[in-house]
């Protein structure tokens, strides 16, 4: 299959088009301009456009016609949404909107309708008291990324009612570890700031109240291969949403235990006040197994602490997260 990987550049997007490409797809990486340009497998094609730029990206061919798109750009932080949400409309909504009108002109001259496979987040479920998550859970985001998320979901959902192409929803917690030459640089989230803190890049690591609040934790290929899985779960026309999970919960406390457990070294912490924060999201991922034959075969948190320890960069600023990263 020809197929699209946009946010390419990416943590996760950089996985996913190499999976692809392993698999024998032909991928077309879409990034947005950085320098240098990520390391991807041998033979991909890499464009650059703004998703919030139509000509852009009508200059980077995404009008040609591919088979399948796995929709991965977006801005993820949701503290920083709050700050800034009309941004996270703009990138993860506009955006969507943009890329989906482009791939429509596409359909029109080749007569190909896509699957297009949106990676999406459990912040569209708010705080729900129903845990693990399914996916029939009413979502009710409390903050902008998720808002913006949800709408990106509706977005796609409606489009693919017209039979311009199928739709698969895939609503990621926690994704974490490293696989090729890919590994999570953000110091914002829980894993990479306390092996930062682990290597005496940073100082210390703070946590907000006691750290009991509980996340879960996806590996980065095992997320990887639910895109390639996803490929194939439906029709132009069709639409179908999975959560992507282990439905293990991990206390904030337990991420740290590990982190020193694997590196053998000690992550000093401080206390800070607890935050306003869901105290558990945690995903009932059984419909994904059942239909789409997926599984998390590496997502313990030891071996996701491991891989990402192997890949860890040096940092040279104090982080300073929340309970959940």
């Amino acid at each position: 299959m020809r197929v699209l990987v946009t946010g390419a550049a990416g943590f996760v997007g950089g996985v996913v088009a190499d999976t692809l490409a392993a698999a024998g797809h032909q991928v077309t990486a879409l990034i947005r301009n950085e320098l240098p340009p990520p390391r991807l497998a041998p033979g991909t094609e890499i464009v650059s456009a703004d998703l919030l730029e139509i000509d852009e990206l009508a200059a980077a061919g995404i009008d040609r016609g591919f088979d399948a798109v796995c929709h991965l750009a977006a801005l993820t932080r949701v503290r920083e949404s709050l700050r800034d949400p009309l941004r996270y409309f703009a990138v993860n909504v506009t955006g969507t909107v943009n890329l989906l009108g482009l791939l429509e002109r596409g359909t029109e001259v080749s007569g190909i309708a896509p699957i297009v496979v949106l990676g999406s987040s459990c912040a569209v479920y708010g705080t729900p008291e129903t845990q693990p998550i399914p996916e029939t859970q009413p979502p009710a985001p409390t903050n902008a990324y998720g808002a913006s998320k949800l709408a990106a979901e509706q977005v796609l959902t409606h489009q693919a009612a017209t039979g311009r192409i199928g739709a698969v929803v895939l609503r990621s917690f926690n994704i974490a570890g490293a696989a090729g030459v890919h590994a999570d640089r953000d110091g914002t989230r829980i894993i990479p700031a306390a092996l930062a803190v682990a290597s005496g890049a940073s100082d210390v690591f703070g946590v907000n109240g006691d750290g009991a609040v509980i996340r879960e934790y996806v590996h980065v290929a095992d997320m990887a291969d639910a895109y390639l899985a996803a490929l194939d779960a439906v029709a132009p026309g069709q639409s179908e949403i999975f959560n992507v999970g282990t439905g293990v919960g991990v206390s904030v406390a337990d991420v740290l235990a590990a982190v020193e457990r694997v590196t053998g070294r000690t992550v000093r912490r401080v206390r800070r006040p607890p935050a306003v924060e869901p105290p558990m999201l945690v995903a009932d991922s059984r419909r994904i197994r059942a239909e789409l034959t997926w599984r998390p075969t590496r997502s313990t948190i030891d071996r996701i602490v491991a891989d990402a320890w192997d890949h860890a960069a040096p940092r040279a600023s104090v982080q300073m997260i929340g309970q959940g990263g």
